[in-house]
């Protein structure tokens, strides 16, 4: 049999379910509506995105000049930093979370199988997201008329497999170079940084400021047509692998899966050791000097927005994943303070839309760690303060750190363009105010460790979230622009906002129902 039980096939196999488990629910009805909901998505993507872009590249050839190879370097580029910043985070969850490699190395199976099929399983993960997006496009583009278009799949396995490769030896070397402790705090943060990077540095120009702030696609077309600029040699290469031709993407697959072999046997059995080692570093607690006594919060509100306050300083690896969505609100402010000194009108709509959006993001995150994510729900319940006063306190916990972010933007704006600015404040605290009562109302309770996956338990509101979301920031570009229209989509998600609102009856019905 050549997937018996113990072989490569079967444990990865196993792999495959735990991950597609992962994204779909853990069973049951939200399992079968995950399911469907991909499958619905897949099929619209092929039909309202892939069938029309085939009719239309139909008898489009993709030329071999330098300023695509350059567009396809930049590309790879970004899809490989964005799979690393995925893969080092679920190489830094696999060394604290899952402690499954001692069962597995007691078992009569070969230590290397189990770590480059538990490896190969990691690229999958990665891997997926991005077939998932792209696929279901690209195939009817493929079967309309350009089937060697579909090279485009195997490079994306083949960066899987790159970026999972560099994404282990960096957390090894991280592991080794700063210790088990640190190592989580440091890596997820790093991850977070990769994720953005390249939309940091496509943005470097406005935030430091300049003449004229070029895209990307006009400083690659620029710097194509340079008489200085000499190309070097195989910068073809990776756009002749994208478009199907056989010698660049065998070259490039190969690359790949060195990358991959190398770093599964580098890395090896010391995945094993540091695991453990993880495991025990989060076991044992660290000396620490007899803290000092501090003074009762005069009131339950304080106690409570005091404590929440303790939880998120304490807990650097959970806010290093919030992290993300407040490097892409730097970029917005500074493109909103840039423009608005300036006088420019013509961006600063929609990056006021934008950075409402990103509030809500933020604000939606820290609400749900510190509502849904409490880690002694029961002691609250008996406590003698008010229910009502203790949601209070944990929605402020949520909401001060965003407001403060903002602040450091909207002051300097409401002083430089005063329409602009008091519609962004009005915008964000919609958006800030909407995604904090949401997650009271349709509050989940989970696990801090759960955070990455706070959103397969309930789909309908995080969809609805999300929605309400997208009408608030248009309500709030079109009120920048001086549409007075613009209330009407502001006007929806208000009454939305109220069809939605839940009763303390109501919300303590639900949470022990879930319980």
């Amino acid at each position: 049999m050549i997937a018996g039980p113990g072989s490569t096939l079967w444990l990865l196999r196993h792999e495959i379910r735990l991950t597609l488990r992962g994204m779909t629910g853990k069973g049951g009805k939200r399992s079968r509506l995950g399911l469907w909901f991909t499958i619905g998505s897949a099929a619209f993507l092929m039909l309202a995105v892939g069938i029309p872009l085939g009719l239309v590249l139909r008898d489009v050839e993709v030329p071999i000049r330098t300023e695509f190879a350059l567009g396809a370097v930049a590309m790879l580029t970004v899809v490989f930093t964005l799979m690393l910043s995925q893969t080092l985070s679920a190489a830094v969850e696999a060394l604290y979370q899952r402690a499954d490699l001692d069962l597995l190395f007691s078992s009569p199976i070969a230590p290397d199988r189990v770590m480059t099929v538990r490896f190969l399983g990691l690229a999958f993960s990665v891997t997926l997201i991005f077939l998932y997006f792209i696929a279901p496009p690209l195939i009817p583009i493929a079967i309309l008329g350009h089937p060697e278009w579909l090279a485009l799949l195997a490079v994306l396995c083949g960066l899987g497999l790159a970026a999972s490769g560099a994404g282990l030896l960096l957390a090894m070397g991280l592991f080794r170079l700063i210790g088990p402790r640190r190592t989580r705090t440091v890596a997820q943060l790093l991850a977070a940084f990769i994720g953005a990077a390249f939309f940091l540095l496509t943005q470097l120009r406005n935030i430091l400021g300049g003449e004229r702030s070029e895209s990307v696609f006009e400083q690659t077309v620029n710097l194509a047509k340079n008489p200085s600029f000499h190309p070097p040699p195989g910068l073809t290469w990776p756009l002749r692998a994208l478009v199907g031709e056989p010698l660049p993407l065998a070259a490039l697959l190969l690359i790949c899966v060195a990358v991959f072999a190398g770093a599964t046997r580098i890395v090896g059995r010391r995945f094993a050791a540091d695991a453990a080692a993880a495991a025990g570093a989060s076991r044992t607690a660290r000396g620490r000097k007899p803290a000092a006594v501090h003074a009762f919060a005069a009131g339950p509100f304080q106690a409570t927005l005091r404590k929440e306050m303790r939880l998120l300083l304490r807990d650097p690896a959970l806010i290093t994943q919030v992290l993300l969505r407040v490097l892409y609100m730097l970029p917005l402010g500074f493109l909103l303070l840039r423009q608005a000194a300036r006088g420019e009108d013509l961006l600063l709509p929609g990056a006021a839309a934008g950075l409402s959006l990103m509030a809500s993001q933020v604000a939606g995150s820290l609400a749900w760690i510190t509502v849904s994510a409490e880690d002694a729900p029961d002691l609250i319940a008996c406590s003698p303060a008010p229910v009502r006063m203790v949601w209070r306190a944990k929605l402020a916990a949520a909401v001060l750190p965003v407001a403060v972010l903002l602040a450091l933007v909207l002051i300097p704006l409401t002083v430089l363009s005063p329409w602009i600015g008091l519609v962004a404040v009005v915008g964000c605290a919609a958006n800030v105010i909407k995604a904090a009562l949401l997650n009271l109302w349709w509050q989940r309770p989970g696990k801090r460790s759960e955070f990455q996956a706070r959103r397969k338990g309930g789909f309908f509101v995080s969809l609805a979230e999300f929605l309400l979301s997208l009408l608030v920031a248009a309500g709030t570009g079109l009120l920048a622009a001086h549409f007075v229209w613009g209330l009407l989509p502001l006007g929806l998600a208000a009454c939305a906002l109220l069809l939605l609102r839940r009763s303390e009856a109501q919300i303590g019905a639900a949470l022990r129902a879930a319980s």
